[in-house]
Formats: C-alpha cells, sequence, structure tokens
C-alpha cells in the first residue's frame, strides 16, 4: 500500500536564504584534528549549509577502513561548537541512530547500500518512530526507482516528514567516465512521483574524480536540484577513503563561484510567449511521434500474423542488427546521439515482441 508523503518544506529545517543547500565535508572522519579543520575551512566560506562526515562506513569488501565509529562523534560536537553549523551523518543500524542524535547529530542520511534492503530501511525507520530530525535518502547502489520509492514511503509511515533524496548515481556494470551513473531520468521520475520531496545531488559519488565534479554540479543545478553534498578535505590525497573524489575547502569554494544558479522561471514576456509556442510546436511534434508508433505497431501486428501463419520464428537477429545500423547510423547524420537512437529501438523493439508473441500465442489458445 502507497504512503502519502507529508514532506515539509527543505526552507522550514533548514534557513538558506533561498539558495541551493550546500553540505560539504569529508568522506570520513579521520582525526579530531583532520574533522575540525576541515569544517573551519568550509565555514570560512561562508556558502556551506551544513558540515557532513562518514562515522560507519559500510565498504564492499573486509580490511578497508569503515570508519572510526563512535570514537569520532565528540569530534563532530567539537566541529559544531567551533562552527556553529549543523551536522550530517550516515546511520546504517538502530544503534547508529540512537548514537547519533545522542552527540547531537543533526540531520542523519540513509546509504545506499542500506536503501537497496528494505529489512534494514524498515528498521531504521522503527528507530526513528517518534523522532523530529531530517532524513536524507541516498538512491539505492543499483537503478531501481521502487526501491528508492519505497525507502520513503516506510520512512513515512514511521511519521517522519522532515525528508529528502540525495542523487549520488548508479552502478549499471555499463563502462562510463563516471564512478556511479547518473541516470538523470531516475531523480526525475522520483520527483514526478513525489513533487515537494527535496532532491540534492551528489557529484562526489556520481564522478569518482575531481575532474568531473564541476560538471555534474552544474547538471545538478540546470535540472532545478534543491542542493548539493559535496565531499571535501584539506589534504584529498591523503584522505583514508575516497581520495581521488574529494576536493580541498578552497577548491570547493572556487567550483560553488563558478556555478551557474538558473531560475526556475522568466517574467520576462518575450520569453514567455516564446516559450509558449515552442512548447505548442513540441506537443505537436510528439503527437506525430505517437502516431506514428502506433503506425508502426500496426504493421508489427500484421507482420506476427504472416509469421505465425508460416511457422517463421519472431526474433530475427540478422534484421534486429540491420535496424539498430541503419537509425543509429540516420540519428547521428540528424545530429542525435546514437545512445539515444539505440535505447529508442530497444524499448520499440521489446514491445514489438511481446505485440508479436501475444498474436502467436493467442492462435495457439485458439483465441
Amino acid at each position: 500500500m502507497k504512503v502519502e508523503l507529508a514532506v515539509e518544506p527543505l526552507g522550514s529545517w533548514i534557513e538558506t536564504n533561498g539558495k541551493p543547500l550546500i553540505i560539504a565535508g569529508p568522506c570520513s572522519a579521520e582525526t579530531e584534528d583532520q574533522l575540525v579543520e576541515t569544517a573551519r575551512q568550509l565555514k570560512e566560506l561562508g556558502a556551506v549549509h551544513v558540515i557532513r562526515a562518514g562515522v560507519w562506513k559500510p565498504r564492499t569488501r573486509p580490511g578497508s577502513f569503515e570508519g572510526m565509529g563512535e570514537a569520532a562523534l565528540p569530534w563532530i560536537q567539537r566541529a559544531k561548537a567551533e562552527t556553529g553549523l549543523p551536522f550530517a551523518v550516515e546511520v546504517a543500524t538502530p544503534e547508529h541512530i540512537e548514537l547519533a542524535l545522542k552527540y547531537g547529530v543533526d540531520i542523519l542520511w540513509v546509504g545506499a547500500r542500506t536503501t537497496v534492503n528494505p529489512f534494514n530501511v524498515q528498521e531504521i525507520a522503527d528507530a526513528l518512530r517518534g523522532v523530529d530530525v531530517p532524513v536524507l535518502v541516498k538512491n539505492p547502489v543499483n537503478p531501481d526507482l521502487a526501491l528508492w520509492v519505497g525507502a520513503f514511503e516506510r520512512l513515512a509511515g514511521a511519521g517522519i516528514k522532515k525528508l529528502g533524496a540525495i542523487h549520488r548515481g548508479f552502478a549499471t556494470g555499463e563502462a562510463s567516465k563516471y564512478r556511479n551513473v547518473p541516470m538523470w531520468q531516475m531523480a526525475i521520475e522520483l520527483k514526478s512521483i513525489f513533487p515537494q520531496l527535496p532532491i540534492i545531488g551528489d557529484p562526489s559519488h556520481m564522478a569518482g574524480k575531481r575532474a568531473y565534479l564541476n560538471e555534474l554540479a552544474q547538471m545538478a543545478m540546470d535540472l532545478n536540484y534543491d542542493g548539493l553534498i559535496v565531499e571535501s578535505h584539506i589534504d584529498p590525497d591523503k584522505a583514508w577513503s575516497d581520495a581521488a573524489q574529494q576536493l580541498t575547502p578552497a577548491a570547493f569554494g572556487e567550483m560553488l563561484d563558478h556555478l551557474q544558479i538558473r531560475q526556475v522561471e522568466s517574467q520576462n514576456l518575450e520569453f514567455q510567449g516564446f516559450m509558449e509556442q515552442s512548447r505548442r510546436s513540441i506537443d505537436n511534434v510528439d503527437r506525430q511521434i505517437v502516431e506514428m508508433l502506433a503506425a508502426r505497431m500496426a504493421l508489427v501486428e500484421r507482420l506476427a500474423e504472416y509469421k505465425r501463419d508460416n511457422n517463421v520464428t519472431l526474433f530475427q537477429p540478422d534484421r534486429w542488427k540491420e535496424i539498430l545500423k541503419t537509425r543509429t547510423d540516420l540519428g547521428q547524420k540528424l545530429g542525435l546521439y546514437p545512445e539515444l537512437v539505440e535505447e529508442i529501438y530497444k524499448i520499440i523493439h521489446m514491445e514489438s515482441i511481446r505485440k508479436q508473441t501475444e498474436i502467436i500465442h493467442s492462435a495457439v489458445q485458439g483465441v
């Protein structure tokens, strides 16, 4: 059963003066001096609203640095006292929640490895029942929108109203220059399901390398995200975890200075007129696309009947290879990315196979 999200606006639980929420800090709290000095330098930027640090680090394989645990929590108290900024920490168990709240952590987030497991998310939701604390939820490691949606429904079912999403990209197994493929459409779809839910971009975990942080952060802003969470360390190359993707506070400040924050809409009448006319044209083209898809499927149905009557297989690999090559080549000549055309035709092909299978099975069953 779907649980409605009664989400409180971002501005009701943290003040950003109308600017995007900026969360920054080291991947891991390694030493007291490292954490406090990083927090102090980030505070000096004048643009950071929340400090973050990993205390418990769920790692893929044992033997890696897994965080300092409870020993780091007093360091957080000192960093908060010296900067006056709230603090965010990842939690993965009810024990983590109890300790984080005991030491005055202000914001909790659920990591990607936890979101992927509904049992763990439910344990966290149950532990938070009756607690008034903001909770941010990272997307699951794998591109499964239902798991992400389900995590919010479980937390909302426990009465948590200060909710937000962190989009950190997905492990797809496909070759990519990024550590985690952004798959921006997943976050857009989440926003369409929960329009009131704040979404925060995590370019650090998408990128995996400092060189890609700027472009990913800008893309998040261009998509009207509500903020960013970025890893920053006073000496990134010596960081105990995720060294390649962390920025010094000074470099992070430069990145923020170069970010373009665009308006959601414009009051310029000429712009509004142009937008309205352009959208009407797009609507017209989209209608033609849908009509042509329907026409294509009608041809597929007729073809399926002939295959059925002549006892021919549905899938013919050589024909499929020909379609994929000729359509992507044509698309490229017309200025379209081959990957876009390929993905569209994969979807069309799957629907074509489904429709043909339906026609042949209906004949076999005498329908």
